[in-house]
């Protein structure tokens, strides 16, 4: 089997994976895998159940957004992917999410702060939020962009989600994951008491 044909074998065993966990639901969030040799990502289609998606769903399209295989549209977010690794050539692959407690933040426009010992090597610290762009835009994005600083690797996008990114997607992946498990915990401790930021 070729490197293209395991690595989306991989992008479904992952989306099925992010599907049962509810960091995606419908057919929303989002993957993607930069394959520099070849010029183009790997992304998940637009509007296709990720219960029934297959590796031959994944399409494969140019940065500036030309189809170069796939018998689907790609994901309306590609641009935001695109940018990403048109600006970080250090990211080989973007997983975005709507997981539910992380996007409760998202959507008050708060960060979830350094709470957990787990989120130093993971995320690099504090989740902060990025100011709100269209989805489906460039700018979205470049606001990113703009929060994966100082060795952060992921961030909340306002009124969105989750935006993760990694060398590849099995790290983007799992920073995914800590992101929710991180929200979960900050928003139980606040109903507990006051939780303590760690620095």
């Amino acid at each position: 089997m070729d490197k293209i044909s395991q690595i989306k074998l991989e992008m479904i065993d992952i989306c099925k994976s992010a599907y049962e966990n509810k960091l995606f639901a419908g057919t929303s969030g989002n993957l993607s895998v930069y394959c520099k040799d070849e010029g183009y990502m790997l992304i998940t289609p637009t509007s296709v159940r990720y219960g029934t998606m297959r590796a031959e769903d994944i399409v494969s399209v140019k940065l500036n957004g030309t189809v170069v295989e796939g018998k689907h549209q790609p994901s309306t977010e590609w641009p935001m992917h695109a940018v990403i690794y048109e600006v970080r050539k250090d990211v080989g692959a973007v997983f975005h999410t709507h997981s539910p407690y992380a996007t409760a933040f998202a959507v008050t426009r708060q960060k979830i702060p350094f709470v957990l010992v787990e989120m130093a090597p993971f995320l690099g610290g504090e989740v902060t939020c990025a100011k709100f762009a269209k989805p489906g835009s460039r700018e979205l994005g470049l606001s990113a962009i703009e929060e994966l600083i100082n060795g952060r690797t992921a961030c909340l996008l306002a009124n969105h989600g989750v935006l993760a990114v990694g060398i590849d997607l099995p790290q983007a992946h799992i920073r995914a994951e800590y992101v929710e498990d991180a929200a979960t915990i900050y928003h139980r401790a606040l109903q507990a008491g006051e939780p303590v930021i760690l620095k």
